[in-house]
């Protein structure tokens, strides 16, 4: 695990001040380990989407030609022979993705992708009655998240004008207080059967206190399901002592697995022997010492596990591999360090510039933000990412005001943020 820590200073505007930072930074070094694109003119680009899908680690094509040179070799016999047979691969990942997100091993498993996921577990975990039948969620969750919920409902029988609960900021405010999501807890705690909210919202950027709303809502008999699309690989998760039901995640953003890659998914323990609830069944799910016997009667297996459906994606999975391989090496305890540090300085040299044209809606306390800041712009819009882009600066935009800049310290640097906002203020405030 690499070791941590910048020199206890304060910040200052200057671009020398930035390259100071990247010296004194103990995780430099891992900027090389990944493939930064260029622009037309050789340079490379100021990357901050890591949030949206994040860089490829250099050591992934080695993983994935593994794999291939495996199918090329030995076909159809890959699944049980050779240096790391197919079969048992998804293995290789439990015990690295239980480490990243604070689980044990058997509560976790890589499969499917990140809305399949949520609909696995909901069909499991939303039992909805007469009386408990409402799910709550952000007001701007993420699309998906609301696609998914409001089907789940509406598949169930009932109406998501009545029993869909949308939690939103404070007239005037960005974000939801925690003690705002603990008051509608105690109020109609009763009558919600799930709670799913995403453990960091991926519009504002806004890092939920995740064990104390699980606590409030485990009080009041809900079950508890967190989307960790933004959390994962962003900010440390205990999702074991947390006590939530389930958890589900995607890999291709801060866990740098590859466009569309197989998502994650958590399952405490306390269910791990719940043979009895309802779920989606599928042969990779089965009983593993039993599975190619191909019965008819479905057998899980013990934990996580037992959610899966088909055969593993190998090649995306060898991928994944590389980055956790990575996580594995710094741990999240350094990452977060740097994070937080770096975040706070790309927010310091923001504030240098009072301006109209612009306001953060990201939180000030490092403690409820990862690497994200939003920015809300009150002019120009979506113009403005498009002349970064012009600049090599990549950010995103979402509609209908907000750009959104993700430095990721596992592979930006101070002197990013630094390049950032030189090239932003002028741009926004031309």
């Amino acid at each position: 695990m690499a070791s941590s820590g910048f020199e206890a200073t304060r910040f200052e505007a200057t671009k020398d001040f930035a390259r100071n930072l990247d010296s004194q930074d103990p995780l430099a070094s891992y900027r090389d380990r990944f493939h930064t694109p260029r622009g037309p003119n050789g340079d490379e680009w100021v990357y901050l989407t890591g949030h949206s899908l994040g860089l490829q680690p250099k050591s992934a094509r080695e993983y994935v030609e593994r794999e291939l040179q495996l199918w090329q070799e030995l076909a159809v016999e890959g699944h049980f022979h050779g240096p790391q047979p197919w079969v048992p691969y998804i293995e290789l990942l439990n015990g690295p993705t239980a480490r990243l997100v604070g689980a044990l091993p058997s509560e976790v498993v890589v499969m499917n992708t990140l809305t399949v996921n949520l609909h696995c577990m909901m069909v499991s975990f939303y039992r909805p009655t007469g009386d408990r039948n409402k799910i709550v969620i952000e007001s701007n969750a993420f699309p998906s998240d609301q696609y998914a919920v409001k089907s789940q409902i509406q598949f169930h029988g009932y109406d998501p004008a009545i029993s869909l609960i949308e939690l939103g900021p404070r007239l005037g405010e960005t974000t939801i207080r925690t003690e705002d999501i603990e008051s509608l807890i105690e109020r109609e705690g009763h009558m919600i059967a799930l709670m799913m909210l995403a453990g960091v919202n991926y519009y504002s950027g806004q890092f939920f206190d995740y064990p104390r709303i699980t606590a409030a809502a485990r009080a009041k008999g809900c079950v508890v399901g967190w989307d960790m699309a933004h959390g994962a690989g962003n900010v440390p998760l205990e999702l074991h002592d947390s006590n939530c039901d389930f958890a589900v995640w995607c890999t291709y953003k801060y866990m740098n697995g590859g466009p569309g890659c197989v998502g994650g998914c958590f399952v405490h323990e306390r269910h791990a022997r719940e043979f009895d609830l309802p779920r989606f069944a599928g042969w990779w799910g089965h009983d593993k010492p039993t599975r190619f016997q191909m019965g008819p009667d479905f057998q899980p297996i013990f934990g996580a596990e037992g959610w899966q459906l088909g055969n593993p994606p190998v090649l995306a999975m060898a991928a994944l591999r590389a980055s956790l391989e990575i996580f594995d090496e710094v741990g999240m305890s350094t990452l977060r360090q740097k994070s937080v540090t770096l975040t706070a300085y790309l927010e310091f040299l923001l504030d240098q510039h009072p301006s109209r044209s612009f306001s953060i809606i990201t939180p000030q306390d490092p403690q409820q933000r990862g690497a994200q800041l939003s920015l809300r712009l009150h002019r120009k819009g979506r113009a403005v990412c498009e002349a970064l882009k012009e600049q090599g600066v990549i950010c995103d935009w979402r509609e209908p005001d907000i750009l959104r800049v993700a430095p990721v310290p596992l592979y930006n640097s101070f002197t990013d943020a630094y390049a950032f906002v030189e090239k932003f203020i002028p741009i926004v405030e031309a």
